[in-house]
């Protein structure tokens, strides 16, 4: 195997991981990664040698994702959302582990753009601006749509009402 296969074979782990969350099907995400690993072997003469070779692979793993989903949106093979496997299996035996549950499904609630950008800075660990690259959109709006994404789980996960109340509280009408 020559350096950029193992260099390759270093990110598989977080391709996966990234893959499972945006497709929530362990057999998608696997054959997202496959896919995406066999265009980057394609491509590998496009990679600068020194730059950031995960951010690289992420915008290629993401690109084909979007692809994907498209190609599902044009044949209707897209399955109910109940029918997708969940991101992580959790055992509700201690607190921990409700308290982990209650984070994957906030996670689930999240817009597919505000998961996407909190998978990556969140999980995953990248800059802003490495967000930014691979997803093709400004830094600022990483920004935005991340803030709004740990609003969201902050309220859904304090059993706060106010996300769907326009921010008040109690729930009771701004005008009174």
């Amino acid at each position: 195997m020559n350096e950029f296969g193992r260099l390759l074979e270093n990110e598989i782990p977080r391709m996966r991981r990234y893959a499972r969350a945006l497709t929530r099907n362990t057999a998608k995400a696997d054959d997202l990664v496959q896919s995406s690993l066999v265009r980057a072997l394609e491509k590998q003469h496009l990679w600068q040698p020194g730059s950031n070779l995960r951010a690289w692979l992420f915008t290629i793993l993401h690109n084909q994702h979007v692809n994907d989903v498209r190609h599902s949106l044009r044949q209707g093979s897209l399955g109910p959302v109940e029918d997708a496997e969940p991101v992580w299996r959790v055992e509700p035996v201690v607190d921990a582990s409700l308290q982990l549950r209650d984070l994957q499904r906030g996670i689930n609630t999240l817009s597919h753009e505000q998961r996407e950008v909190l998978l990556l800075v969140g999980l995953e660990g990248m800059r802003y601006e490495q967000v930014a690259t691979i997803l093709g959109i400004p830094v600022g709006t990483v920004r935005s749509r991340l803030s709004r994404a740990r609003t969201t789980l902050r309220l859904l996960i304090d059993g706060s009402e106010s996300a769907n109340n326009g921010g008040c509280e109690s729930g009771e009408d701004l005008a009174a």
